[in-house]
C-alpha cells in the first residue's frame, strides 16, 4: 500500500491524540445536558474534570507518539475554546460565576476573533499557540470543576476548599488568558506593520 492510499489517510486522522480531542468535543454537549437539563451535577463535575485533564494528555501523547498533525493542532484549541465558552455560559445561567467574569473572558475571545479574521483576509493562518495561552487554558479548565463542585455540594470543609481553590485558579487563569491575548495582539500588529512596509 502506498503512502497516498486511503487507509493511510484515515490512520493519520484516527490517531490516539485526535481521538481524545474528538472525545473532548463530544464532552461539551454532554456536559451541557448533564448540567442544564438533567441536573446531574456530580456527573457534570466528572465530565468537566475529564475534559480538563485530557487537554494535557492529548498534547503529551501527540508529542510522545510522534503523532503531531495539522488536524490535531486545530482540534485541540477548538475543544479548549468550546469547553471554556460553553462552561462559562452555562455557569452564568446558573449563577455559578458572575456575569462580569464571563464578559471579561468573552471580551478577550472577541478581540482575538477579530484579529484572526483580519489575518485570514490577508492570507495568514492563526498565530502559533503561546505557552501562556496553554497554561491559562489548563488553569481555567482545572478551576471550573472546583467551582461547580463548590456550587453543587452542601456547605462544609470540601465546599470551602473547592470554592477558594477554584476562584484562586479562575482569577489566575483569567489574568494569564489576557496576558496571552496581549502577546497575540503584539504579534498581530507586528505582522501588519511588515505587510504595510512590504
Amino acid at each position: 500500500m502506498t503512502d497516498d492510499a486511503p487507509g493511510n489517510g484515515v490512520s493519520r486522522i484516527l490517531t490516539v491524540p485526535n481521538l481524545i480531542s474528538f472525545a473532548r468535543l463530544a464532552g461539551v454537549p454532554l456536559f451541557l445536558y448533564l448540567f442544564l437539563v438533567a441536573d446531574q451535577f456530580g456527573w457534570a463535575v466528572v465530565v468537566l474534570a475529564i475534559g480538563g485533564t485530557s487537554d494535557w494528555i492529548d498534547g503529551y501523547l501527540a508529542r510522545r507518539l510522534g503523532q503531531v498533525s495539522r488536524l490535531g493542532e486545530l482540534l485541540d484549541p477548538l475543544a479548549d475554546r468550546l469547553y471554556i465558552l460553553a462552561t462559562l455560559l452555562a455557569f452564568t445561567a446558573r449563577d455559578v460565576v458572575p456575569w462580569q467574569f464571563t464578559v471579561a473572558l468573552l471580551a478577550r475571545e472577541a478581540v482575538l476573533l477579530i484579529t484572526l479574521v483580519m489575518l485570514r483576509q490577508r492570507g495568514f493562518g492563526p498565530p502559533p499557540v503561546h505557552y501562556l495561552g496553554k497554561a491559562a487554558t489548563f488553569i481555567l479548565l482545572f478551576a471550573f470543576p472546583l467551582l461547580l463542585l463548590a456550587w453543587a455540594i452542601s456547605p462544609g470543609v470540601i465546599d470551602t476548599l473547592a470554592y477558594s481553590s477554584g476562584w484562586a485558579l479562575a482569577w489566575w487563569g483569567l489574568v494569564l488568558y489576557w496576558l496571552a491575548g496581549l502577546l497575540y495582539l503584539r504579534q498581530f500588529f507586528a505582522l501588519m506593520r511588515e505587510v504595510r512596509s512590504a
